[in-house]
C-alpha cells in the first residue's frame, strides 16, 4: 500500500494513479492512507480552504494531547486563517463514518452500473443502521449529480420520455404511461456523448420542448419519436428527425441513421436498477436516482477507480444534510 501512495504522489500522473483503484486495494489501507487518497482526488493541486479558496494552506501536525486530528489544515490568508480538513464543505462534512468507508461506499457504486441498495451497503460496510447506508447512499447520488449541466448538445441529439414508478390509477387497468399516476421523466442523450434526464411535471410540448431548448443547440440534429408533443420544435431546432413507431419503424437508416434506440437504451438501464436493486423509488428522490444512473452512462469510458476520481472532483459544494436528505 506503501507503493501505491507513493505512486499517488508522483508528480506524472499519466495514466491515473486511480485508474486501477479497487476495492480490495481500499480496504487494505488505513485510515490515514485513506485520506491521502481522498486529498489528492479532490485537491489534485494541492490543499484549497473552503471557506476563502485560498492556496496559501499550512498543515497542523497531529497531536492527541492537545486534541489536534489528523489531516487538520489552516488557512494562511491574513483575513481568513480557518482551520478545516478536506470533509468541509463536502458531503463528508460532519460525518461520523471513516473516511476509509468513505472511500469504499463511493467504489461500490460507482463500479455498480445497475445500482446498489442501500440495505446491501448496510450489509457490505456493516452500518448500525438502514439509515445510515441510506443517507449515505443519496449523498454519494448529490455529488454525482453536482456540477451543472454543462454546455448545450450540438451534436445528434435523441429526446425521448419515459414513465418510472406508481399504478395504473384504477384497478384492472394495465395502461403504462398517460393516464397513470407515474412519474414523467424527459430524457436527452447525444450519440458518443452524455445523457441528461430529469422528473418533469408533465410531457406536454411546452415542457418537453422547452427541455430540449435548454439543452439542445439549434443546429444540431435532433431525433425523436411520433410523439405530439415534439410538433413544432421545428421552428427552433430545423434539423428534426422522427421514426414512427406505431408504423413499426424503429430505425430509418441512411446518413442520418434515424432512430431514438440509445435514449430508450438508457431508460432500460434506468428502469432495471429499479427493478433489480433499488426496487422503490418515490418521486421525491428520483431525480438523485437518475442523477446516478447518468454520472454512471457519462464515464461509462473510464475504468472504475478513474470514476471514483471523477466522482471525488464533484464533491466539493454538494454538502446534503438529513432534512434536505429526507
Amino acid at each position: 500500500m506503501a507503493a501505491y501512495i507513493e505512486a499517488m504522489n508522483a508528480t506524472d500522473t499519466t495514466p491515473s494513479p486511480f485508474a486501477s483503484l479497487t476495492l480490495r486495494q481500499i480496504s487494505a489501507m488505513t485510515e490515514d492512507e485513506a485520506r491521502a487518497v481522498i486529498e489528492q482526488m479532490v485537491w489534485p493541486n494541492g490543499p484549497v480552504c473552503p471557506h476563502c479558496e485560498s492556496e496559501h494552506t499550512g498543515v497542523i501536525k497531529a497531536n492527541p494531547e492537545k486534541r489536534v486530528r489528523a489531516g487538520l489544515h489552516q488557512c494562511k490568508h491574513k483575513g481568513c486563517r480557518k482551520q478545516f480538513t478536506v470533509t468541509v464543505g463536502t458531503i463528508m462534512e460532519k460525518s461520523k463514518i471513516p473516511l476509509k468507508t468513505w472511500l469504499m461506499a463511493v467504489q461500490i457504486m460507482c463500479a455498480s452500473k445497475k445500482g446498489v441498495s442501500a440495505l446491501q451497503l448496510h450489509r457490505m460496510l456493516g452500518f448500525g443502521s438502514y439509515e445510515t447506508a441510506w443517507f449515505m447512499g443519496h449523498r454519494i447520488r448529490h455529488a454525482m449529480a453536482n456540477g451543472g449541466l454543462g454546455a448545450k448538445f450540438t451534436g445528434t441529439v435523441e429526446a425521448d420520455e419515459t414513465y418510472v414508478g406508481g399504478k395504473p390509477r384504477y384497478k384492472g387497468e394495465s395502461k403504462t404511461g398517460r393516464g397513470t399516476n407515474k412519474i414523467p421523466v424527459a430524457g436527452l442523450v447525444e450519440r458518443g456523448g452524455e445523457v441528461r434526464a430529469k422528473v418533469v411535471a408533465n410531457v406536454t410540448g411546452a415542457t418537453l420542448k422547452g427541455f430540449i431548448r435548454e439543452n439542445v443547440m439549434p443546429t444540431a440534429v435532433l431525433m425523436t419519436d411520433e410523439n405530439t408533443s415534439y410538433r413544432g420544435i421545428d421552428k427552433t431546432h430545423p434539423f428534426h428527425e422522427t421514426v414512427t413507431h406505431s408504423k413499426g419503424e424503429y430505425v430509418r437508416k441512411g446518413d442520418k441513421n434515424v432512430h431514438s434506440n440509445t435514449i430508450e437504451s438508457f431508460w432500460s438501464l434506468v428502469k432495471r436498477s429499479i427493478m433489480g436493486a433499488w426496487h422503490h423509488v418515490s418521486p421525491e428522490h428520483l431525480n438523485r436516482y437518475l442523477g446516478e444512473r447518468a454520472f454512471t452512462w457519462n464515464t461509462r469510458k473510464l475504468t472504475d477507480g478513474e470514476r471514483v476520481e471523477d466522482f471525488f472532483a464533484r464533491v466539493t459544494g454538494a454538502r446534503l444534510t438529513y432534512l434536505q436528505g429526507v
